[in-house]
């Protein structure tokens, strides 16, 4: 079982940040711990305030885990500024954890930019120190300091600026293009892809849903996990996407918040050990009985 560490910010509802980090890793079947970087006051509809602990402990929590427990993935989430980017990079250049995915949280849904420059300048630096970045379109275009783009060979063309100037393999997302299609692509400018490959899109039909409240905490948590079983970053992105796409497809059965809502992390497992028990049942298997 994987031992994945994310380190983000929290989410009180539940349905992003570290909370819904540690439920993508489980779902995956990974063992999930967690380092905060920030308490966000959030919900469904939107941010309220957010408060930083000091960059001296997360430097504690971080070296708290890494003293103790042998990570084998670790996801990358909220950073709020400068000096946590430069912390959590010392700690990275530190420890060198096989597998580390970056989801870099640098534009709000509205589309305001969440981080000042020299915090935006940190985070292409950080770059350095990860396998993977996975950003949404916005995020996408602050890292290769572009505007935001509105087709999806522009994303993919900025996805092979970004991995050739970082030396970064890019997870492009074209969820934010609208449409029926949401469309996916693993972009790497070294060819170190299944097969040499520099390109591998993932095609796929958009969900009808508004629940999709922390969905690139979930993914990026998921691939960590999917990554640390497999050594594969195509075969896990597509299992990670495929168990993504079943959680959003069943995200209406939860009744979370008044805003968009969280996607059903549990959805996969929840269905199978409800099936097992209707066949134990069915059968009229009966659980052991433990002698007193």
């Amino acid at each position: 079982m994987p031992r994945v560490l994310s380190i983000a910010g929290t989410d009180p509802t539940g349905g992003a940040g570290i909370q819904a980090d540690l439920k993508a890793i489980s779902a995956n079947g990974g063992y999930g711990m967690a380092v905060v970087t920030s308490l966000v006051a959030q919900n469904t509809r939107g941010v309220r305030s957010i408060h930083l602990p000091p960059a001296s402990f997360l430097r504690e929590q971080l070296d708290a885990v890494s003293d103790d427990v042998t990570i084998d993935a670790v996801k990358i989430g909220m950073l709020a500024n400068e000096e946590v980017i430069i912390e959590v990079a010392a700690w990275l250049r530190r420890i060198r954890p096989p597998i580390v995915v970056l989801d870099p949280v640098m534009v709000a849904t509205s589309g305001d930019r969440l981080l000042d420059e020299r915090a935006e300048a940190a985070v292409r630096e950080l770059l350095a120190e990860v396998d993977i970045v996975t950003p949404n379109l916005p995020e996408l275009a602050v890292l290769a300091e572009c505007p935001v783009a509105v087709t999806w060979p522009e994303a993919i063309s900025q996805a092979r600026v970004v991995s050739a100037r970082h030396g970064v393999i890019v997870l492009a997302k074209g969820g934010h293009l609208g449409g029926a299609e949401s469309p996916d692509a693993l972009v790497d400018d070294a060819g170190r892809l299944s097969g040499g490959r520099h390109l591998v899109e993932f095609a796929q039909e958009r969900v009808a849903t508004t629940n999709t409240h922390g969905t690139g905490c979930s993914l990026s948590s998921a691939l960590a996990t999917r990554q640390a079983r497999l050594g594969d970053w195509v075969a896990a992105l597509a299992v990670a996407k495929e168990w993504l796409t079943d959680s959003l497809r069943h995200s209406d059965e939860l009744d979370i918040g008044q805003g968009n809502g969280p996607v059903h992390h549990f959805a996969t497992l929840w269905r199978a050990a409800e099936a097992s028990a209707g066949a134990a049942t069915a059968t009229g298997t009966r659980m052991p009985h433990r002698r007193r």
